[in-house]
């Protein structure tokens, strides 16, 4: 490769080497479970126990931390599994987490219900509020800063920048979730992050066919604690799904071409509809984080989500009025989803300050014709419509 590539063709190539047996442009999947040693405590090529090291993953791991321009990567079997690995590492009870109000359910009843139970707490802020957040750094006991953007499902945009000068100042890491954005769009350590977590299961492997999650990380001795903990309580991604991930990665760029695309011409189509309250996307000019979106990303991304004036009610007659837009969890597929966040990937937060109000919708975009989605969109907004017709 050349002394200094650029993201396109580290997606290709960064960690992959030909087989050097048979030439195989793409290496293989060494599905095994242990290796022989040349000797006792004489390992070949630092492999023993596939929990503690895979061929395969180590391409993954490799690539990881070259997409987002980090030291290190971490692979894992989900995205939640990396996300409670990186806890571990840095917090333990009576330690203080500050984390957005508007992030993904899952991380915060991981932070709230599973860290929780062991005495660790929490505080939720409106991150583009820097004195709000400044005020729930309590100093000392604070150990993390989690940013989430765009966020799950408003499309926020926080300025991972001030975010971490402002944790280091109080001795806080700072952690992004960059699932949304992905490293095509996005490179939060470039911003003086500490962490970076990703969900691999969404944009990176893209093909809604594979579980995984990821941490890059730069210091050493952090990647030290976060690689024991792998090791010691093995939540690590099975040979096939790096393997998988790996190969939706090659193509990664050019999806999040066709995604932002096709969600810049949906965000455009709908805002201002009169079944519409809001559009929440960050390419739209009137989105409160636009410019900062311009400066900090690439694109504008594949995720946005609408509010319907009509509720409810409205708002689930048309997810269930959709055809090319599937109604189902996850995103960053190359199919279109749609998702009703208060009861399906945000249910864990009902009553509390982080509640979706129930007459949002997400859309993750997908890559199929833009023609095409619009039109389904438009046929379940004539769904809509019908609700109000005596």
């Amino acid at each position: 490769m050349p002394s200094t590539p650029n993201f396109d063709t580290l997606a290709i190539h960064a960690g992959q080497e030909f087989d050097p047996t048979t030439g195989a442009v793409i290496p293989p999947i060494y599905l095994t479970s242990t290796y022989v040693q040349e000797s006792i405590g004489h390992l070949r090529g630092g492999y023993e126990y596939s929990r503690g090291g895979n061929p395969t993953r180590t391409v993954l791991e490799t690539l990881l931390a070259a997409l987002e321009g980090g030291k290190h990567g971490l692979s894992f079997a989900s995205g939640l599994a990396a996300e409670d690995t990186i806890l571990r590492a840095l917090v333990a009870p009576g330690d203080h987490i500050v984390l957005g109000n508007d992030v993904y359910g899952g991380t915060h009843r991981l932070i709230n219900t599973v860290h929780g139970a062991i005495g660790i707490r929490n505080t939720t802020v409106d991150l583009a509020d820097l004195a709000a957040v400044e005020a729930a750094i309590i100093p000392g006991e604070t150990k993390i800063l989690w940013v989430e953007t765009p966020s799950n499902p408003l499309m926020k945009i926080s300025d991972i920048g001030a975010l971490a000068t402002l944790g280091h100042r109080f001795g806080v890491t700072v952690i992004v979730d960059n699932t949304f954005a992905s490293p095509a769009l996005q490179h939060p350590l470039a911003f003086g992050a500490d962490v970076v977590v990703h969900s691999t299961t969404k944009y990176l492997g893209g093909h809604s066919d594979v579980l995984g999650g990821a941490l890059v990380i730069n210091d050493d001795a952090l990647y030290q604690k976060a690689q024991f903990l792998q090791f010691a309580t093995g939540p690590v991604s099975a040979p096939l799904d790096a393997w998988l991930t790996v190969r939706g990665i090659k193509t990664l760029s050019v999806r999040m071409d066709r995604h932002c695309s096709n969600a810049q011409a949906i965000a455009e189509h709908l805002d201002g509809h009169a079944a519409l309250e809001a559009v929440y996307y960050p390419g739209l000019p009137n989105h409160p984080g636009h410019e900062l979106a311009k400066r900090q990303m690439s694109g504008f991304g594949g995720m946005l989500s609408i509010a319907f004036t009509g509720g409810a009610a409205a708002a689930r007659t048309f997810a269930e009025s959709t055809k090319l837009f599937q109604l189902a969890e996850s995103l960053g597929g190359v199919e279109s989803l749609v998702n009703y966040p208060a009861e399906m990937t945000h249910a864990s937060v009902r009553g509390t300050e982080l509640e979706v109000a129930d007459n949002i919708i997400r859309l993750s975009v997908g890559i199929e014709d833009k023609a095409d989605l619009i039109a389904d969109l438009d046929a379940a907004l004539a769904a809509v419509a019908s609700l109000s017709r005596p």
